[in-house]
């Protein structure tokens, strides 16, 4: 029987390169995202792929999204708990208290929710288990300049994948967290026109295909019973990360 998939930010970037590839390779694949437009683009009426309208920042929504793929599925054996925004860079004083609260909504409290309503279901099916992915972020290790809300946000990240690894142990829920830099969508386009740097100035980056990502995310998704990658970075080769911060 095919495994199924729950991925969420689905309707774009990372998330669509990740829910097509799974689709690809034969998952079963929940899409969640806030514009069912974008999600039947990422369908694109492939018999296995369920769209599920979703805001990952309401509790019904959540729980009513798994709920469906659920019952529709019998089980959901992965999650790849993506979506996420960020906030204009700025100095800490100059942030508004808006932003903060949005980024945090979306980064944290999102993907607290869809980590408790994938961490239910998997405890409840029979047999239990199963797999959760936290899309973590290169800032979960070093900010960028003016980062102040995004930064914290993903560091936030990697003690949830820290805590439910520990805690899914009894259970069979693996968790595992993926860290990723410059890879190419409509969001990190800006890094090959110039982005500030630590030293002040203001420099293109390197980028590298987004599909290097997906890859790395099924890779993680569809290891043995037993095994898990705990953490996993993906970058491009040449930006700058070691030396950052």
């Amino acid at each position: 029987m095919p495994r199924g998939m729950i991925v969420t930010g689905a309707g774009s970037g990372i998330g669509r390169a990740v829910a097509s590839l799974a689709l690809e390779r034969g998952w079963r694949v929940g899409l969640l995202g806030r514009t069912r437009a974008t999600l039947e683009e990422t369908a694109a009426g492939r018999r296995d792929a369920l769209v599920l309208p979703c805001d990952v920042t309401d509790e019904a929504d959540v729980e009513a999204a798994f709920a469906q793929a659920a019952g529709a599925w019998g089980r959901i054996d992965a999650v790849f708990n993506n979506a996420g925004t960020g906030a204009p860079a700025a100095p800490i004083d100059e942030i508004a208290l808006a932003d903060w609260r949005r980024v945090c909504d979306v980064n944290i409290t999102g993907a607290f929710l869809v980590a408790r309503a994938a961490f239910g279901q998997m405890r409840r099916q029979d047999p239990q288990g199963g797999r959760i992915i936290n899309n973590g972020s290169i800032s979960a290790h070093v900010p960028r300049p003016g980062t102040a809300p995004y930064t914290m946000s993903k560091h936030a990240m990697t003690g949830l994948t820290r805590a439910l690894s520990l805690d899914g142990r009894a259970y069979g829920i693996a968790c595992g967290q993926i860290d990723i830099g410059n890879a190419l969508t409509d969001m990190s386009a800006a890094f090959t026109r110039g982005v500030a740097q630590a030293d002040g100035s203001v420099r293109a980056e390197p980028v590298m295909d987004v599909a290097h990502v997906a890859t790395s995310v099924l890779y993680m998704a569809e290891l043995p019973e037993g095994a898990n990658v705990q953490f996993h970075t993906i970058m491009a080769t040449a930006m700058p990360f070691i030396g950052r911060g």
